[in-house]
């Protein structure tokens, strides 16, 4: 099977498949793993057709058995969650979980479109994400940025609601000109800052275990 054609999924599958050591380094550098920890990918692997995982399908990819946990995914959120694009277990043992993109549009998800009853739950979930991340913020995250709410509200079911030791990465790539994406960190910063001015979070989410890592996509462009 053959990489994707274009934008962060072909990135990152080039990265998780050819070039680890490129990914391990980014990640090292934004402070997400530690200088001596590595990481063993689940997806999207080569040999597994690059799949990617969402759901309980993606808590087993990252080690983390259902039946461990204090409350169970499906009473946290509706079957049909979000789509993991890359996941991993550390040598410690620890679950990673990664978000890439490629160019700023990307991040601008629209809002959900579940049915009334699954909405009801998101919702909730949401609200519950939002309070522990911003006590005082008041916007909806399930509209603009939905995507990215939603991804702070997963690391939030695992690692306060179930302590898991979970690790969330934003995956920034810059130069990926078949994106027409960023070509610097500073403007991937810019972005950053206005979806959380926008959902009312901190600037800083490291020590909720979220961090934001960046690869240039010409290091990997002879791998491909």
């Amino acid at each position: 099977m053959s990489f994707a054609s274009a934008g962060s999924q072909r990135w990152l599958q080039v990265a998780v498949n050819r070039k680890p050591q490129l990914l391990l380094s980014a990640l090292q550098r934004s402070g997400a793993i530690g200088p001596r920890v590595s990481v063993t990918w689940r997806s999207p692997r080569e040999d597994d057709d690059f799949r990617e995982y969402r759901d309980r399908k993606a808590l087993d990819k990252a080690g983390i058995a259902n039946a461990n946990l204090k409350k169970p995914l499906e009473q946290f959120w509706p079957p049909r969650g979000p789509v993991w694009d890359a996941l991993g277990i550390t040598s410690e043992g620890h679950p990673l979980f990664i978000e890439a993109k490629a160019h700023i549009p990307e991040a601008a998800s629209p809002a959900t479109r579940a049915s009334a009853a699954s909405r009801d739950l998101i919702d909730r979930s949401l609200g519950e994400a939002r309070r522990f991340y911003a006590p005082r913020a008041t916007a909806s995250w399930s509209n603009l940025f939905y995507q990215y709410a939603n991804r702070l509200a997963h690391q939030y079911f695992l690692r306060q609601v179930n302590d898991v030791s979970s690790t969330l990465v934003f995956l920034y790539f810059l130069n990926a000109d078949d994106m027409l994406g960023p070509m610097s960190e500073e403007e991937w910063h810019g972005a950053v800052r206005l979806i959380h001015a926008v959902l009312g979070v901190p600037k800083d989410l490291r020590s909720y275990g979220v961090f934001d890592a960046f690869l240039d996509t010409r290091l990997l462009q002879d791998a491909v």
